[in-house]
């Protein structure tokens, strides 16, 4: 049974629906990252508005040590990262969310894998919260204005090629 309260609800959602699609793209506020200091892999302080790479797409990648989806995303990922960065210049950073009782693993593992991201360490969740994160892996895509315009969580393998095919789009945009 429809009720006039129900109608005049799935009514207002259409319309706000509708009237948010309606707007041009060029039109539409992108975000940025929020302005958060961090830590480099070796210690030092660091502010996600340096995350930047001089007009080229760039990939922000949360994940923690502990994390098998975000270590198989960052894996396929760095079996083709060479070309990519050749091709579109993209950069990479991986941001860890490793807490203080695990971050000390964090410099090792990397060091294991051979990645070649900027690594940086947020022990304190603080960008984790900002970014309103819940679960890892957590990726973004910025463009060359360091505006978010590709996001997602989880990974399922050969996702990364939609990462790739983002990347390759904003590269051939510049």
């Amino acid at each position: 049974m429809k009720t006039p309260f129900m109608l005049t609800i799935v009514l207002a959602l259409c319309l706000s629906l509708g009237a948010q699609t309606d707007k041009p793209a060029q039109d539409r506020h992108l975000a940025k990252l929020p302005a958060v200091d961090i830590q480099t892999i070796d210690g030092k302080v660091f502010n996600t508005s340096e995350i930047q790479n001089d007009g080229k797409p760039v990939i922000v990648s949360l994940w923690a040590t502990w994390c098998k989806p975000c270590i198989a995303e960052l894996l396929a990922i760095a079996d083709e990262y060479e070309d990519w960065v050749e091709e579109t210049g993209v950069k990479l950073y991986a941001v860890s969310i490793d807490d203080a009782k695990t971050s000390a693993r964090v410099a090792p593992f990397v060091k294991g894998k051979g990645w070649d991201y900027t690594v940086l360490l947020d022990v304190n969740s603080d960008f984790k919260r900002a970014m309103n994160v819940n679960d890892v892996p957590y990726m973004c895509i910025l463009n060359g204005k360091g505006e978010i315009v590709w996001q997602h969580t989880s990974y399922a393998p050969g996702s990364e090629q939609e990462v790739y095919e983002v990347v390759k789009r904003l590269a051939a945009e510049k």
